[in-house]
C-alpha cells in the first residue's frame, strides 16, 4: 500500500489555565492520539496547535516538547474568540504521512472538547 500525506485533528480542555495542566492534557491527547493511530515518530511532518483566548499561561507547542516532539515543527496559534465556543480548549492538527485511509484515522477529543466533532471517525 502506498503511503500518503493525512491531518489528524484532536482537542481537550483544562480546567484552569495552568502551565501544569496544559501539560497534563496535551501530553494525554497526543499519547492518545499516538497510540489510537500507531503515529511512528519518523511519519510526522508537522504539527498546528491552538489555544482559545482564555488560554495564556503556556504555549501548547511547550507540552508537546515535553511528549519528545522538539525535532518536529511545531506552530502555536489563538483559536478565534467565537461567542459560545468551548472555553478553555486546546486543539491539534497533525500533519503526518501514513498507509492509513483517511477514514481510518482515529481523531481524538477529551474532556471538555469530546461533542466538537462528533462526525469524525473516533
Amino acid at each position: 500500500m502506498s503511503r500518503a500525506v493525512r491531518a489528524l485533528r484532536g482537542a481537550t480542555t483544562v480546567d484552569v489555565d495552568t502551565a501544569e495542566q496544559i501539560e497534563e492534557r496535551m501530553v494525554a491527547l497526543l499519547t492518545e492520539l499516538f497510540d489510537r493511530n500507531d503515529i511512528d515518530h519518523d511519519d510526522l511532518i508537522s504539527i498546528v496547535l491552538t489555544a482559545t483566548p482564555d488560554i495564556s499561561s503556556a504555549f501548547p507547542a511547550a507540552a508537546a516538547r515535553t511528549f519528545g516532539l522538539g525535532d518536529v515543527p511545531l506552530l502555536c496559534a489563538q483559536e478565534l474568540d467565537i461567542e459560545g465556543a468551548t472555553p478553555l480548549c486546546l486543539r491539534v492538527l497533525i500533519h503526518l504521512t501514513t498507509e492509513r485511509g483517511r477514514n481510518e484515522m482515529h481523531h481524538i477529543y477529551l474532556e471538555g472538547a469530546e461533542g466538537l466533532r462528533d462526525d469524525l471517525p473516533g
